[in-house]
């Protein structure tokens, strides 16, 4: 699995990408600049929703309202921050995977997709009952918390990548 991952790593930072982003004067910081509205755009939506999930807030607000307006913004910006997430690390691929923070981002990373998942499959299929209500059902609110929690830890990891 390692060989794999080594040869995928490899491969990333050998690409013609990899090497556009090593080399063209200003894209690295440009691209560093649109991976954080990236992230903006999907955090500050999703913390939105899930403090609503929470019941913080406006309760008067219901939870199906609140991810029709929410969560299409968020989307974008995990498009954005994720195509400029992978063309950043094309220009140091293996550097940065060897970096102390990296498990701890990308398992987060893999937390936090897999809690999206669980949440829109499980508790989410059955929101029309409680879309309404002030606080939401236990399993709502610890996908919220979850995802608060995960979210927090990405930013932070992402931000010690350069230090570790």
């Amino acid at each position: 699995m390692l060989d794999l991952l080594s040869s995928l790593l490899m491969m990333l930072q050998s690409s013609a990408l990899g090497d556009v982003v090593r080399n063209a004067r200003y894209l690295y910081p440009v691209l560093e600049a649109i991976h954080i509205i990236g992230i903006a755009l999907l955090v500050g939506p999703a913390f939105t929703f899930d403090f609503r999930l929470l019941g913080l807030g406006h309760r008067t607000v219901s939870v199906t309202t609140t991810a029709r307006y929410l969560l299409p913004v968020s989307h974008a910006g995990l498009a954005i921050a994720a195509t400029t997430g992978v063309a950043l690390m094309s220009a140091q691929a293996t550097v940065i995977a060897s970096a102390g923070a990296a498990p701890w981002k990308f398992g987060l990373l893999v937390l936090a997709g897999v809690n999206v998942a669980v949440f829109h499959g499980g508790i989410y299929r059955s929101v029309d009952n409680w879309t309404d209500v002030a606080v939401p059902p236990v399993a709502a609110r610890l996908g919220a918390a979850i995802s608060l929690t995960a979210w927090t830890g990405i930013i932070f990891a992402g931000r010690l990548l350069a230090y570790t």
